[in-house]
């Protein structure tokens, strides 16, 4: 799976904090922290910065860069003139995130990403928001999102679906459905598009201690499925083992070997049988009951691990 790093994010307070005083330090270490975890890509969401968007985005490209080099670069605003600023500097190695199936967007993300060469993040959204079905956001997918990259030639391995995921606490019935639309995504057309999904999305207004645990099982399930690439926390390192572990094929402990187990039935379209999961493993028995809720077939709650 390819790694894009999320913790340059305008939403956490002391990136925000250190944004606003222009402390390069803090950038250049928190992009080497995430290289060295094993981060494919960084993202930089600065937020729309309608005024500022170019002067910032160009101040936090250089110092990014100071701290990994010519590595690829995610630019992650509504403000599309900081995003050609980022594009100036980088060029084809780089990502846009994100344009949606609304008309506006539409029409203007996806011909900057055409005229640098960039890769596109393509969102299943229209401006009526977030369908709840695997099938109506595929059909986003191969109505618009698709046709408009065909247009501009941008080839479909440089097209990255995002199928949307929604947290689990209050948007549940939406969580098995990205599973679903990525599994059809990469059915849909030869070449197929490549998918990318938000993946720290599914545990927002999780209690913190709880989100990891959301966050990897639902990895698992998702890779199963056909997911090429994810924003995600690298600094997460028990994260980062499960996806060795799928990756490698090799299993260190019994929960590990769930995680396999996990993948292996989900990849074959099916579900993970309460036999195959030693109960009396606490770790064993808390993904059984997170990959419950994933199903959308347990009411999500703040206990559910205590249930």
């Amino acid at each position: 799976m390819y790694k894009i790093g999320e913790n340059i994010h305008i939403v956490s307070p002391r990136v925000k904090e250190a944004l606003a005083a222009r402390e390069g330090a803090f950038f250049v270490d928190l992009a080497r922290r995430q290289k060295a975890a094993g981060a494919d890509a960084l993202d930089l969401n600065i937020g729309p910065q309608k005024k500022a968007g170019p002067e910032v985005m160009e101040w936090l490209v250089d110092c990014v860069q100071e701290g990994v080099g010519e590595m690829t670069l995610s630019f992650d605003t509504t403000n599309l003139a900081a995003i050609e600023t980022g594009l100036r500097k980088l060029g084809s190695n780089a990502f846009i995130n994100s344009a949606s199936a609304e008309e506006e967007r539409l029409a203007t993300v996806p011909a900057l990403a055409a005229k640098y060469g960039a890769r596109l993040i393509a969102l299943c959204m229209e401006k009526s928001g977030i369908p709840v079905s695997a099938e109506a956001r595929v059909g986003i997918a191969m109505e618009k999102l698709m046709p408009r990259a065909e247009e501009l030639g941008i080839p479909m391995e440089r097209l990255y679906i995002d199928p949307l995921i929604l947290t689990v606490s209050g948007c549940q019935e939406y969580v098995p459905q990205a599973v679903e639309a990525v599994r059809m995504l990469k059915m849909v057309a030869d070449p197929a598009p490549m998918t990318v999904v938000g993946l720290s999305n599914v545990s927002n207004q999780v209690p913190a201690g709880m989100r990891p645990l959301i966050n990897r099982t639902y990895m698992v399930m998702l890779l199963a499925a056909g997911l090429d690439a994810a924003i995600v926390d690298p600094l997460d390192e028990e994260q980062m083992a499960v996806l060795h572990t799928v990756e490698t094929r090799q299993a260190s402990s019994p929960v590990m070997a769930l995680y396999l187990k996990l993948y292996d039935v989900v990849k074959e379209g099916g579900e993970l049988e309460p036999e195959a999961v030693d109960m009396k493993d606490a770790g064993q028995a808390e993904i059984w009951k997170t990959v419950q809720v994933l199903l959308n077939k347990v009411i999500y709650t703040d206990s559910y691990l205590r249930i």
